[in-house]
């Protein structure tokens, strides 16, 4: 998995702050998460192929979250594409999307598909033979869901040596790695995990966008490699955290350290802040493996 940040600000853009917007890289897929203003011009800037994305996920109907999608899919049809796209959001983006399209006479020459949610628990959104996606219900101003990104297990690898000895046809190599058992060419059946181990572990991400402190989602990303989670305050403002619906850096990484996270991404920072690493330093009170999301930055896991 690649995640590349393309902003991960709160409130309104700023020349060298950008709205909550980042790209999911995993199993030949490219997922955009959130779609703040901007976001095109950040994947210009990071040469982040338009065409490649198929999915669009929006956490949430506030402004910061998805004010450049109407823009991205316009300009995706000026560059004439064909590819159909998916766009999963909470009720109402359909409405928002659809009403500009129709008074600017600007249809897209390609389908939009639209995955309007509603429920408040976690459901499975997405799934094709390699990847998941389950949303994560959060507790905002409006309803929010963060999501959640899963890899299938993937091929078993064979032990060349084990399978060598096995006297096994190479015609069934391909067979072995699917997980099945195989008859030698001594007509004898060979059990799979005898003469293969198991392939790369599969990864997972979890997207936890605005939301006050939300202890119930724990068993939903439990164990995730990587957990980003919204940190909008340090401590001396933790106070306005409750009446936005909003967390805190500890906040966050509370959530991290009762889910066994891997590793913890902040974001979502209030631009009244001129220094972020006092986020990290509050966070790793709590937890120890914390990274602070920027604008352009990448993570590979």
């Amino acid at each position: 998995m690649k995640l590349t940040i393309l902003g991960c600000y709160s409130a309104t853009p700023r020349i060298l702050a950008n709205p909550t917007s980042q790209v999911l890289e995993s199993q030949g897929h490219m997922f955009l998460i959130d779609c703040g203003e901007g976001t095109q011009v950040q994947l210009r800037k990071h040469k982040i192929k338009f065409n490649r994305i198929k999915h669009i996920f929006i956490s949430h109907l506030h402004g910061d979250h998805f004010f450049g999608l109407v823009g991205l899919i316009s300009t995706f049809r000026l560059l004439t594409r064909e590819t159909d796209l998916h766009i999963y959001g909470p009720k109402g983006i359909k409405e928002v999307v659809t009403l500009q399209m129709k008074l600017a006479d600007s249809w897209t020459n390609y389908q939009l598909i639209f995955h309007v949610l509603t429920s408040k628990e976690s459901e499975l959104i997405f799934e094709d033979d390699k990847m998941e996606v389950h949303t994560i219900p959060l507790n905002h101003r409006v309803y929010t869901n963060g999501f959640l990104f899963k890899e299938k297990e993937g091929k078993r690898k064979l032990n060349i040596g084990a399978v060598e000895e096995a006297n096994i046809n190479v015609a069934y190599y391909r067979k072995l790695t699917q997980g099945f058992d195989v008859v030698n060419e001594d007509g004898i059946n060979i059990k799979n995990e005898s003469v293969t181990k198991p392939g790369d572990k599969p990864k997972s991400y979890a997207f936890c966008s605005d939301t006050m402190y939300k202890e119930d989602i724990v068993s939903i990303i439990e164990n995730v490699d990587v957990l980003y989670h919204e940190s909008t305050f340090l401590e001396t403002q933790a106070h306005l955290a409750p009446k936005t619906k909003h967390s805190t850096a500890k906040e966050a990484a509370t959530i991290a350290k009762k889910a066994n996270v891997g590793k913890l991404l902040l974001g979502h920072y209030s631009t009244r802040y001129k220094d972020l690493n006092g986020f990290k330093i509050e966070a790793e009170e709590v937890f120890d493996s914390v990274e602070l999301s920027e604008d352009g930055k990448t993570f590979e896991f």
